[in-house]
């Protein structure tokens, strides 16, 4: 289960990079594909905020429960519902934009950043703080425990795992012509 977050993680950064690269392209008055970057977004609202998120939850709690003091578990799920709200918002701008409603490239530029720079903080607190501690301190057997409690929440990646899933195909061949390693 921890590799499997930690692998959720590795294709976070790739996205989170592909973003970089577009609010950057577009500060710089570049145009870029607003489609993409809502598919981007879109993957992470519903595989990241709808799978790993809550695997995330599930296993951090049970740790909790187990081996530490309960006031340490709201930062985790509070950061998820902040970057549930970020994606939301940041969303809700790209589909104006593809409604060709007008929005000031300013604004879309600094939601993109915050937003990357949010998840990236994230993960960097997950990945400093969290998962040595799982690492560390949960056995085989409270592995097979959390296993057991996320298998409702368990979902293949519909983006990095192989599949007949085309709804992110756009964004998969781009992923693939940029960074062929990333798929893998």
């Amino acid at each position: 289960m921890l590799q499997r977050l930690q692998n959720d993680h590795k294709h976070i950064a790739v996205l989170l990079n592909l973003l970089k690269g577009k609010y950057q392209k577009l500060a710089d008055g570049e145009t870029v594909n607003f489609a993409l970057v809502r598919d981007v977004v879109e993957y992470m609202q519903g595989y990241t905020e709808h799978s790993h998120h809550p695997l995330e939850d599930i296993v951090y709690e049970y740790y909790l429960e187990r081996f530490a003091r309960q006031d340490s578990a709201q930062r985790l799920s509070t950061e998820h519902q902040k970057l549930v709200d970020s994606s939301s918002a940041l969303a809700a701008t790209l589909n104006l934009i593809l409604n060709d409603i007008v929005v000031a490239k300013d604004k879309l530029v600094e939601e993109l950043k915050d937003y990357v720079t949010m998840q990236e903080e994230h993960l960097r607190f997950e990945e400093q703080n969290v998962f040595p501690l799982l690492e560390k301190t949960m056995t085989a057997e409270d592995w097979q425990n959390v296993s057991a409690m996320c298998s409702e929440r368990l979902v293949d990646d519909p983006l990095f795992t192989a599949g007949d899933d085309l709804v992110f195909e756009e964004l998969r061949q781009y992923i693939q012509t940029v960074d062929p390693a990333s798929l893998n």
